[in-house]
């Protein structure tokens, strides 16, 4: 392995440690950060100057990694409501990383950089979803005794319910997507 690719490894494990750190303490400090990813606080600093960088760094990655995997479940499936189930799954198995990044961007103090690309490719994907939920709502397969942000915050919930699961091992992990979609989908009225 060349010393770019060594670099590019050490940056990601960096980042994919940050993403857990913060999201379970948003004020974890980056000596916390390095620990987690068995590096050297200097080792960080090369990387990452300071916080602001590293969290940075670490939306993008997550926006990455959460539009691939929600664009895939959404491509996966013409039908509406296996859509749904599917964009459920996708945002367990980004796990920590949908859960920051939601959390980044549900804070009302978060201002996007101008021209971010990634915050417009989220709206977009918010957006997809949230007609998705109307279009099940219209055909009378959602209850429509729900607005779609409130069904929002009960995918979000559901999703950061379901990695506190998988972390605490208190629920097969065979079971564990089963669950989660059948707690969210009762939430909202399927039958």
């Amino acid at each position: 392995m060349s010393y770019y690719c060594d670099m590019e490894v050490t940056k990601k494990r960096i980042i994919d440690a940050a993403i857990i750190v913060f999201n379970n303490d948003p004020s974890g400090t980056l000596d916390m950060v390095a620990d987690k990813a068995e590096v050297t606080p200097r080792t960080l600093y090369r990387y990452f100057k300071d916080r602001k960088i590293l969290l940075e760094a670490c939306r993008q990655e997550m926006a990455l990694t959460c539009k691939a995997a929600m664009n895939a479940a959404f491509e996966a499936s013409t039908v509406p409501l296996k859509q749904l189930e599917l964009t459920l799954y996708a945002g367990i198995d980004c796990g920590s990383k949908y859960a920051f990044f939601d959390k980044i961007y549900q804070r009302s103090d978060y201002q996007p950089s101008a021209g971010d690309e990634e915050n417009r490719e989220y709206d977009d994907i918010n957006s997809r979803w949230l007609a998705l939920i109307i279009a099940l709502q219209k055909q009378d397969i959602i209850t429509s005794e729900l607005t779609p942000e409130w069904i929002y915050e009960l995918f979000s919930g559901m999703i950061n319910t379901t990695l506190r699961s998988i972390s605490s091992g208190n629920v097969a992990p065979n079971n564990i997507k089963k669950f989660a979609w059948y707690s969210f989908s009762k939430s909202i009225g399927i039958s």
